[in-house]
């Protein structure tokens, strides 16, 4: 009879609608719970910290782990401050997660120190080759890989930009703090290397506090002509607001790999896009705590690069900005 449903028809939809209840009443039954610890040289409340977690939990999200369902993150921010790094870092190896995933290249070393037998995934690290984390970029070993930062190469793009913006820039001054970013020294000879046309003059300073910065970009302020990189590095990130009012004082364009420095009032950023790294980051951690071994996963680098420039700021320091250039930016602030 039409409209009738037969006895077998009736049985397979019983079926269909069990199994269909089963699946939601697995998705939220309790699943086993999987701790692993974050640590980043950054402070809690620091917007460059806030948006990389928020790209590592959509990571995490996209592959299934969920904070509080499946997976617990502990987070540790002990900034740039060496003692508390390897505060934090025993605090956090004596918690004994499943793996760890550390922010920078301090929090790195004091994990080497520390040797846990903890599988690590390191997010912008420089040189961890040079920095003697790892011996080979695509076969790791050991427990650590990961993904890295800024490459030697960046250094020349940074003073092609700041000319590209200010053609009479003759010198520029490069401040950084050696005992967290000792990999620029280096970096920066290798540039001081390379016969250049036009020639810019660049001196590179160490800096350890908030004196020191204000003492180097006084330095190169008083030059004409000058320039000023913020390159990448936790204690200058950290100490930015010092690094950008100095740079006012002085009516210095500043370049940082950064896109919080614009948003803060810095001139122009060009570098990694350090939410997609932590983004990115989330499937190594998917992988390992699914039975792979760290040291077989290459070290992979950044893939999307980010151009930003602030408006406010150029006309602030009389610069005018090519429509060439600002069709290039990725982000414009006005």
């Amino acid at each position: 009879m039409a409209g009738t449903i037969k006895r077998r028809e009736f049985a397979a939809l019983l079926a269909g609608a069990a199994l269909t209840a089963t699946r939601a009443a697995w998705a939220q039954a309790p699943q086993p719970m999987r701790r692993i610890a974050m640590i980043l040289g950054l402070e809690e409340g620091d917007p460059e910290a806030k948006a990389r977690i928020k790209a590592f939990r959509l990571g995490l999200r996209d592959l299934g782990w969920i904070e509080g369902r499946n997976i617990e993150v502990v987070y540790r921010f002990p900034g740039s401050n060496l003692a508390a790094i390897e505060k934090q870092v025993g605090e956090a190896i004596a918690l004994a997660p499943e793996l760890i995933v550390a922010v920078s290249s301090p929090i790195v070393l004091a994990l080497r120190r520390a040797k846990p037998p903890i599988p690590i995934v390191f997010i912008n690290v420089t040189d961890a080759v040079g920095q003697g984390f790892i011996t080979n970029i695509a076969h790791p070993g050991g427990n650590l890989t990961g993904f890295s930062f800024i490459e030697p190469e960046i250094v020349g793009k940074w003073v092609d930009l700041l000319r590209e913006i200010k053609p009479d820039v003759a010198r520029v001054g490069v401040i950084f703090n050696p005992d967290t970013a000792p990999f620029f020294d280096r970096y920066f000879r290798s540039f001081k290397a390379q016969p250049r046309q036009p020639a810019v003059d660049l001196d590179v300073m160490h800096v350890r506090s908030v004196a020191d910065i204000e003492q180097a970009v006084a330095k190169t302020g008083r030059e004409p002509a000058a320039a000023l990189i913020a390159p990448s590095d936790i204690f200058i990130l950290q100490a930015r607001d010092t690094v950008l009012r100095s740079a006012e004082k002085y009516r210095l364009p500043v370049i940082s790999p950064y896109r919080q420095f614009v948003v803060e009032g810095c001139l122009v950023s060009y570098g990694p896009d350090t939410g997609d790294i932590a983004r990115r980051a989330a499937s190594y951690v998917d992988r390992i705590l699914k039975g792979e071994q760290p040291g077989n996963l290459p070290v992979q680098s950044p893939v999307r690069y980010e151009l930003a420039i602030n408006l406010k700021t150029a006309k602030a320091l009389g610069l005018t900005i090519t429509d060439s250039f600002l069709e290039l930016a990725d982000e414009v602030i006005e």
